[in-house]
Formats: C-alpha cells, sequence, structure tokens
C-alpha cells in the first residue's frame, strides 16, 4: 500500500498543480473529468487506492510563480520566510544608513575644493594690442575671440581683459566716457557678447577691469555736475581756488601721480575740481550715496551680461580728507610749497581713508548677490600697487569674518630693485608671510604698467620667471606674449614694415603688438600698419614658430602649466623654502600623504652649485628632471648632493620620500599653505584633518 501510494503521489500532485497554477480561474476540463464516468474506469487501477489527505495537503504547499494572493500569505507567515525577509529589510536600512554616514563624513573630512580662480593661471589681455580682426591696426573683442585656442593651449582657464569702456583714450581708456558701453575702437556690445559667449563655451571665465575712482571729463555725470545739475551736483569733489595775478590758487599742496597740482580750474563751474591722476580724470566724490549707487548699478549690470568677475584699480584713491589740509613733504624743508612730484609728499589725506573698506566690501556684498547660483562664483580682485606697504595691501583682503577682495593683486616679483636667489626669495617669503591665514596668493611677472620681464632683468632670465611664476603656490597672473618671451619696443628695435623712415618715439613700449607669426606686422593685423610699432624681433619671436619646436619658451610654458595642473603638490600643496643665495632659490612643493614631492633649483645669478643632500638629510640621493629649462635634460638623474644649474637655468625635480619636508623641525616657519589638503592613498581622495 506505501509503495502504491508513493507512486500514485506525484500523478495527483501533477494535475492538482494543473489547476492551481490557473490562478483564478476555474478550470472547466479538471471538473469534466471529475464527471466523466468512462475517464474514470479507464484509469489504472492503483490510483484508487486510499491516499492520506495530509500527506496530499502537505506535499501542495510548496511556493510556486503565479500563486494567488490566498497562497502568497501562507508562506508569508511561515518563520522561515519572515525571518529572511526581516534580515534583508535590516541590512537594507543599515546600508543606507552606512552609505549616508559615509557620504557625510566624506563631505565634513573633503577640503574645499579650489575656485576656478585658483585652479588655473590668468592671462591678462590688452585688447589694444591682441589681435586686430578689421585692418584698422587696432586689436579689438573680435580678434580676442579669433584667438581663443592659443589660450586654451596654454592651460587657462581664465582671462582678464583690461579696460574697454567707451573712452576718449586719454589714459589708454582707464577713464571712462560711458560705463555702459563698449568703445568703438575695440567694436560693439554685440561684439562682447559673441566674445562672452565663446569664452563660455571653451569653459573659460572672464575677468574685466573696472575703475570706480574717476571717469573721463567727457563723461556726462561730469558735465552734468559741471552746469550743478540736479543731484548730479556734487558727483565730483569740487572746492573754491584763490586767484593771484590771473592764476590759480589750488586749495591746498595735494599732488597728482603724473605730477603737478591735483585741482584743475573749471571754466564754466568757476571752482577746482580734484584728480588725483591725470586732469582728464576727475575723481568722483564717493561720500555722495549716490555714487556709490551709480557704482553697484554698473557692477549689476555687466554681472547681468555673464562677466565673471572684476579687477577693482585705484580704489585707494576712493576717499580724501574732507579737512582738505596740506599733506606733510617727505623733505620738511620744502614745508610751504614747491612740491610737484608724487613722490615728494606722505599721502596721508588722499590715500587709504578711513571708510574705505566699507565701500570695498559693500561692492563684495553685490557681486556676492550673483555668486548663489552654484559654479558661478564672481571673482573679485584689487588691482593696487601699493610698493612698501605690504600690511596695506594685505587689507584688501578682509578679515576672517569679512571678506573683500579674493586677492590683491601682487607685485612684488614686478618690483624688484635687482635679481638675485636672495631677493626672490625675499619678495616671495614677504608675501606669504603677511597674507592672513586662510587667503590665497597670486603672483605676477608683467603687466601693462611695466617693462616685459625680458627687457627689465634679460631674455636669459624668461624660462626660469616662467618657471618660477607657475610652481609657486596659489594663482599665477601670465601677460600676453610673457608665454613667447616678448620684449619692449624701443627706437631701435621698431619692425621696419611700421613705415617710418625716422627716428620712432616708443610711447607705450610694454604694449607692442602680439606677436602671432613671421608674416607682416607680426600677423597682427592684416592692415597697413598697427596702432604700435611691432617689434623686429617678431621673426623669431612668435607663436607660430615657437609652436613647431620643442626648445621654445612656449613649450616650456605649456608644459609647465600641464605640470601644475595635473600634480597635486603643485596645485595646492606645502611650499617650503630651504635655500637661497646670490645664485640660486630652491623649494620644495609637496603634499601630506603623496610620497611624490618636487624641488624647484632655479638660478637668477651665475653658475651655481649647490648640495641639496646637505640642506635637507632626508632627501633621497637621486631625483628627476621633471622640468628644465635646458629641454634635452628632461628624464635625466641627478644626483641630489651635487646639482649644477647655470644662469638663467631652471630645475624641477621629482623625488619620493617618506618624510616632508614641512614636518622636519630644521623648516618650521619657512613653509607655507594655502588650501591645505592631505591624500589618501587607500581611498584615492583628499581630506582636510591630517
Amino acid at each position: 500500500t506505501v509503495g502504491v501510494k508513493a507512486r500514485s503521489l506525484p500523478m495527483e500532485l501533477s494535475e492538482k498543480r494543473g489547476v492551481e497554477n490557473n490562478g483564478f480561474v476555474q478550470n472547466e476540463a479538471f471538473e469534466d473529468k471529475e464527471t466523466d464516468t468512462s475517464s474514470q474506469e479507464e484509469m489504472p487501477e492503483k490510483c484508487s487506492v486510499d491516499v492520506d489527505p495530509g500527506a496530499v495537503e502537505e506535499a501542495a504547499l510548496k511556493p510556486y510563480a503565479g500563486m494567488p494572493k490566498e497562497v502568497l500569505l501562507q508562506f508569508s507567515s511561515q518563520a522561515r520566510y519572515r525571518v529572511t525577509r526581516e534580515i534583508l529589510f535590516w541590512l537594507i536600512i543599515a546600508g543606507s544608513i552606512a552609505l549616508v554616514c559615509a557620504t557625510i563624513a566624506i563631505i565634513a573630512l573633503s577640503p574645499k575644493c579650489l575656485y576656478w580662480w585658483q585652479a588655473s593661471p590668468i592671462y591678462r589681455i590688452y585688447p589694444r594690442s591682441f589681435k586686430d580682426s578689421n585692418m584698422d591696426g587696432n586689436g579689438d573683442l573680435k580678434g580676442i575671440q579669433e584667438k581663443l585656442d592659443h589660450i586654451t593651449s596654454l592651460n587657462i582657464k581664465t582671462i582678464w581683459i583690461t579696460s574697454f569702456f567707451k573712452s576718449p583714450l586719454k589714459d589708454l581708456g582707464y577713464g571712462a566716457e560711458d560705463f555702459y558701453d563698449i568703445d568703438p575702437i575695440f567694436g560693439s556690445m554685440r561684439d562682447f557678447e559673441n566674445l562672452l559667449a565663446a569664452i563660455h563655451d571653451k569653459g573659460i571665465k572672464v575677468i574685466m577691469d573696472l575703475i570706480p575712482n574717476h571717469t573721463s571729463d567727457k563723461h556726462r555725470w561730469f558735465q552734468l555736475s559741471r552746469n550743478r545739475t540736479g543731484k548730479y551736483t556734487d558727483y565730483y569733489i569740487w572746492q573754491d581756488c584763490g586767484q593771484a595775478a590771473a592764476s590759480v590758487i589750488p586749495p591746498n599742496n595735494w599732488v597728482s601721480v603724473l605730477g603737478g597740482s591735483s585741482w584743475q580750474f573749471d571754466d564754466i563751474r568757476k571752482q577746482c575740481y580734484l584728480h588725483q591722476l591725470g586732469k582728464e580724470q576727475p575723481d568722483l566724490n564717493f561720500r555722495n550715496p549716490d555714487v556709490q549707487q551709480e557704482i553697484h548699478d554698473i557692477i549689476k549690470f555687466w554681472l547681468n551680461k555673464g562677466v565673471d568677475g572684476f579687477s577693482f584699480g585705484a580704489v585707494k584713491f576712493l576717499l580724501e580728507a574732507t579737512h582738505l589740509r596740506d599733506e606733510p613733504p617727505v623733505n620738511k624743508s620744502q614745508a610751504g610749497g614747491g612740491t610737484t612730484a608724487y613722490s615728494q609728499l606722505y599721502h596721508d589725506y588722499t590715500t587709504k581713508q578711513a571708510g574705505l573698506h566699507d565701500i570695498i566690501r559693500s561692492f563684495r556684498n553685490t557681486m556676492n548677490e550673483f555668486s548663489r547660483e552654484p559654479g558661478r562664483y564672481r571673482f573679485m580682485g584689487s588691482d593696487d600697487d601699493e610698493k612698501e606697504d605690504i600690511e596695506a595691501t594685505m587689507r584688501y583682503y578682509g578679515t576672517t569674518f569679512v571678506q573683500e577682495a579674493d586677492f590683491p593683486f601682487n607685485f612684488n616679483l614686478i618690483n624688484l630693485k635687482k635679481l638675485s636667489g636672495n631677493s626672490i626669495f625675499e619678495a616671495v617669503d614677504s608675501w606669504m608671510k603677511n597674507m592672513p591665514a586662510g587667503k590665497w596668493p597670486n603672483w605676477a611677472i608683467g603687466s601693462p604698467n611695466a617693462a616685459r620681464i625680458s627687457t627689465r632683468i634679460g631674455k636669459e632670465y624668461v624660462n626660469v620667471m616662467n618657471m618660477l611664476l607657475l610652481t609657486l603656490p596659489g594663482t599665477p597672473v601670465t601677460y600676453y606674449g610673457e608665454e613667447i618671451g616678448m620684449e619692449n619696443l624701443a627706437s631701435g628695435n621698431v619692425s621696419e614694415e611700421h613705415g617710418n623712415s625716422g627716428p620712432v618715439v616708443v610711447t607705450f613700449p610694454e604694449k607692442s603688438p602680439m606677436q602671432w607669426d613671421g608674416k607682416i606686422n607680426a600677423g597682427f593685423t592684416e592692415g597697413n600698419s598697427s596702432w604700435l610699432p611691432v617689434h623686429s624681433n617678431y621673426k623669431s619671436v612668435n607663436v607660430e614658430i615657437q609652436s613647431t619646436c620643442s626648445n621654445t619658451t612656449l613649450s616650456l610654458y605649456r608644459a609647465l602649466t600641464s605640470l601644475r595642473n595635473s600634480e597635486l603638490p603643485l596645485n595646492r600643496g606645502w611650499m617650503c623654502h630651504v635655500w637661497s643665495d646670490s645664485n640660486v632659490f630652491v623649494y620644495v612643493r609637496e603634499l601630506d600623504g603623496l610620497s611624490r614631492a618636487f624641488v624647484m633649483v632655479l638660478n637668477f645669478g651665475q653658475d651655481s652649485a649647490i648640495d641639496l643632500k646637505a640642506v635637507v638629510p632626508n632627501l633621497p640621493s637621486e631625483a628627476v628632471i621633471r622640468l628644465s629649462t635646458h629641454f634635452s635634460n628632461a628624464g635625466k638623474v641627478v644626483n641630489t648632493k651635487l646639482i649644477t644649474t647655470e644662469m638663467g637655468e631652471g630645475l624641477v625635480l621629482e623625488y619620493k620620500t617618506a618624510t616632508p619636508v614641512h614636518t622636519m623641525e630644521a623648516f618650521q616657519g619657512k613653509c607655507f599653505v594655502a588650501e591645505k589638503a592631505c591624500y589618501s592613498k587607500a581611498f584615492n581622495l583628499l581630506y582636510k584633518n591630517c
């Protein structure tokens, strides 16, 4: 009986499964089978053997696909399914919590990402000298757009365009006639909008100049002010002047930056107005709230256009003392008159007055209104050269709690009086030691207002200065043409194509047209002449010829920017000064947690040999030349006990270490870091709590 029961069970269960598998639909065929007597008689006799109903029921209760809700509920209440379900549920909950906690921990421990203005060099363009697109001999906005590929090839992500407002160009465009319009010499507002769109399409940001201190005397505000029209009456600083023998006696001894009295008599208003720069550039009255609001409106106008930031220039002149006292002379024997040069006075009453930084902070607040959108932070720089007063420069950073400029532009390397390893160290150390904690440094070796580096200190030092610029911590600023080693114009080095048969008086030697190729006018213009002569060396010093060779200033510049962007120690790591003398300046760039480090050996004097192993005992005995101003040396291995450099030679050496220099007691106080970060090899990420 047991054998028969075991054999008959599968067949009955098979039929049962066929019925139940149909879900909610009654199986009519099965009902027919039950009522068809003849069919039952044809079945084998063994099927009629008695079967235990409990065994059939137990065998039938197994999960299967498509089971109805009632059956599913029977299984779900069983312990083996309920426990498994609960375990999976709590595993999912625990995993989700762990994932959230890990995300929070990574965010909390991760260092702040570098802003766009920190992540790459800034390329400064003087638009009138960059590229002429319409053959009139003047560079313009369309010309910049034509040459964007050159800028991207330099690994540049930020362009700084100097002033292009509508202007009489008496001061090269810095005295604006209309802050809301483009000077026709550079193009139209549509040209600017097209340029801005093309720049952004390439992932590049744009900074523009804004000089709020003064306007042109052709500006509508000045014309209304000199006629005492409504609120514009006090838009400028007016004072009564004395009269003596048909000459004007100014209110005090204040002297303009360009020399001579800073007061100019106006025949229409019959008063004197203040101009701290040229007489065609009257100073605005920033003690008038309406004037401040005008500047805020100008800022908003250009930010709404899509500009990514401003460099505010001449801001130290924004306020003057209201008492109008004479400024004290440097030489007391000159007291009482006869002062005509700016350097002869202490400018206690015309610069850096109380309330100045409140105005700058208000500019910052207006710009912050446009920085709320992710990825659209608006940069603010201040472009004032305080020279000897480093503390005054640092105040433009703001305080720990109140931000002003993201950084004041650094002119230490431009203001060098004598080139040597020690003087370079002093220029770098001065900025890094005085910079407020948590702020970001910047460096420049050229500007529209200073002689080019090749002229200022010599062609043999161009490459090593670029190497210094691009390996120091912070943001490097490159003035157009420095990437190919352009030189100042002089009367004897003007190209023959300029069409001058006699001596040429060069007014702006550092603003000569960009040298693009060896064609006539250096490829700057297809017109007959350019607004300034082209340098006579353009056939050998130009972008085209330097792009085709591997041992050029341009090739080195591109290699340095590429290295800077790809190596974390150069991008945001520590900088430690390890040695300087009359010839060389040596410093290390390293990052916590990363065994790979770099040491820069830069020669700013004569041939030199140095034992770096003696200076840094934990330095390995060998290092690899990653980059060199002598291009053929790249990849070679040097002995750190004897590193030789020639005049103007620079080396970027790579080495492995387990002991960073900044942790060594001997170098405490000689190391600096701006945005501290540490590298985790296990997780391949950066964190900040080292």
